[in-house]
């Protein structure tokens, strides 16, 4: 790959698991592979933050705990409350849901709000906020409002999709992203990306985060000596 090796990428990919049927034993595997594979987070769903914390007690790799997840309807207070439980239990990074109907009724102090309310209890902890703006349901205006109101609302990060939907990241989407954040913010790329090659796109065109479940896959691919030249 390009330009991008592998202890680069693990440095950028959020190993995931989010699936509601997802068990102790599986997110004890999770943090094995993230710590194995030195990944920048292990991301679980609030319930797992406690065991995944233990799991990866002592190493850098953080763990990041879903808010809002994955519809972004609950009300503000709820995910304030979620994710200063998340931090209080070991979260060290949050990927919050904005509020998509909101944004689509052009209320946008109500997502302003939203995602405030979320960075400051964040930040209060020494923690790092991501958005998830679900980019397959907004037009390209809406894709830039939400942007401009998560870097207003204090957000450390922008992500595309919550991966439970039909579409996933895009490089377009990906590069539309960079171009409204800035250098100085993060973009997260999530959803459907599943190979070496779909992570090289992404970061090529952005993205400085990699948010999948198949981050193993993806790295022992990148550790074939003879794999093919794209």
């Amino acid at each position: 790959m390009p330009g991008v090796n592998d202890q680069r990428l693990a440095s950028m990919i959020d190993h995931t698991n989010l699936r509601p049927e997802a068990t102790q034993d599986q997110i004890v595997r999770l943090c094995q592979q993230a710590r194995e594979f030195r990944f920048a987070a292990a991301v679980v769903n609030p319930a797992y933050v406690e065991l995944a914390s233990s799991q990866l007690a002592g190493c850098d790799v953080k763990v990041a705990a879903v808010v809002g997840f994955p519809l972004g309807a609950t009300l503000s207070s709820v995910k304030r409350f979620e994710a200063g439980e998340a931090l209080r239990l070991g979260a060290r990074e949050i990927d919050m849901v904005l509020n998509l109907g909101a944004l689509q009724s052009g209320n946008r102090a109500l997502v302003e709000s939203d995602i405030r309310s979320v960075a400051e209890v964040t930040h209060d902890r020494g923690g790092l906020l991501k958005v998830i703006l679900e980019t397959v349901l907004l037009s390209e205006d809406e894709k830039k409002l939400a942007c401009e109101l998560s870097v207003s609302a204090g957000a450390d990060f922008v992500k595309t999709s919550t991966g439970f939907l039909c579409g996933g990241a895009t490089v377009a989407d990906v590069r539309l992203m960079r171009r409204m954040v800035g250098p100085n913010l993060g973009v997260k790329a999530s959803g459907g990306i599943r190979t070496a090659a779909d992570a090289e796109a992404m970061i090529e065109a952005g993205a400085n985060r990699i948010g999948t479940s198949s981050g193993v896959k993806i790295m022992e691919e990148l550790r074939q000596p003879l794999r093919a030249v794209r």
